[in-house]
């Protein structure tokens, strides 16, 4: 007779709820076409000419891959003007944070609804819900502007952008593994619109519209699926103001704050740049005089050390489930601008001025870069400004 510990019993029983098979009605075609924005890329010719059904799939499937769940195999069918899902290889209840992602999805087509109503609704948005990112299997919580246009028309994927992309290396540059990146960034947009980079301006007034929206998203993916608070990262000077408008606390550039999106959940937030802010913090053409470039490249110093605590703080936070945050914050702003320095200014110049890696090691040691490395944790530069979502 085979005896099975507790670790065998338990692997066993793990094993047989991933492989559990999951059905879930999505609604009527004309919820699906709104809620997953269909077509995704047509204009007369579609960039990919797919059915309803296929575009569904293709976002489910994003999802199981980055919970994890390798093996799983989603199906969508249309029954009687019904779309269904059929997801093998997932724990038994994977339905339950998709129906709360889609239901979130109504009040976000109620808002944008209401926006075009009130003549407010530009030719060039497209109502994008964060689709085909983890459902279940997430580790933090980004906050962010809106979505780039391109994402959904080109990529079809939600975390395909330069922000995304950016934020991703910051993570890998703190020890989450490449593959691992898409746990850590479910992102909740404040304004559920894909367009243009430029089109944040446009989009300021638009908040309001969403707030049933916000609040419920914020609600649904602030715990992970054992319950625990998930650290929260408030990207960029609107998204930061809408959390002391929402929620209360004033959360500045590596500034801790606490929100109750639920009774008796307590979610730390962090303040940080927009992960775009650098590359106009940056450029030599927002400063004036023959030093030009030196202010850039001290003003980009200072925004990577920022940039890569806070990434520091999310990835600890998130592989640590019950951290203290204060705590963290301390341990990354003093490994990034203080121990690490010579490394922060490394991926400042690889990343951003585009530098070999050999080149910017003779870089950093440069006299001028070294003074400058010196004011990376003074207060002097300015990190409030608004950032294009790109």
């Amino acid at each position: 007779m085979l005896k099975l510990t507790g670790l065998t019993l338990a692997a066993l029983t793990l094993s047989a709820a991933a492989h559990a098979d999951v059905d879930l009605n999505l609604g009527s075609t004309e919820r699906v076409t709104r809620l997953f924005a269909y077509p995704n890329n047509c204009n007369v010719i579609c960039y990919r000419n797919w059915t309803l059904e296929q575009t569904v799939e293709h976002y489910l499937t994003q999802s199981v891959q980055r919970d994890g769940y390798k093996t799983a195999k989603v199906v969508v069918k249309t029954d009687n003007k019904q779309l269904y899902a059929n997801i093998s290889g997932v724990p038994k209840g994977y339905d339950k944070p998709l129906t709360a992602l889609l239901n979130a999805g109504d009040l976000a087509y109620n808002g944008a609804s209401k926006l075009s109503a009130d003549g407010k609704w530009t030719y060039n948005w497209y109502l994008f819900l964060p689709l085909g990112m983890a459902l279940e299997n997430r580790k933090s919580v980004e906050l962010l502007h809106f979505p780039p246009d391109y994402s959904l028309t080109q990529a079809q994927d939600y975390l395909e952008s330069k922000t995304t992309d950016r934020w991703a290396t910051l993570l890998t540059a703190n020890g989450i593994p490449d593959d691992q990146t898409p746990g850590y960034q479910t992102i909740i947009d404040i304004a559920p619109i894909a367009a243009p980079s430029s089109a944040g301006k446009d989009l300021e007034g638009v908040y309001n519209y969403f707030k049933d929206y916000q609040t419920t998203m914020v609600k649904e993916v602030s715990q992970n699926a054992s319950g625990a608070a998930l650290p929260m990262v408030a990207f960029g000077a609107p998204v930061r103001n809408w959390i002391k408008q929402q929620y209360g606390p004033t959360v500045d550039v590596l500034g801790l704050a606490t929100i109750t999106p639920s009774e008796g959940v307590k979610v730390p937030v962090l303040g940080s740049n927009h992960p775009s802010y650098i590359w106009y913090a940056a450029d030599p053409e927002a400063y004036s005089g023959s030093d030009a470039q030196a202010k850039a490249d001290a003003a980009g110093l200072k925004v990577m050390g920022q940039d890569l605590s806070a990434a520091c703080w999310q990835a600890g936070m998130g592989s640590k489930p019950g951290t203290d945050p204060t705590v963290q914050l301390k341990s990354c702003t003093q490994t990034w601008q203080v121990t690490q320095k010579e490394k922060t200014c490394e991926l400042f110049y690889t990343s951003i001025r585009s530098l070999t890696p050999e080149q910017a090691v003779a870089k950093c040691a440069t006299t001028t870069v070294k003074s400058q490395l010196k004011q990376l944790k003074s207060p002097s530069l300015a990190t409030s400004a608004p950032a294009p979502h790109l």
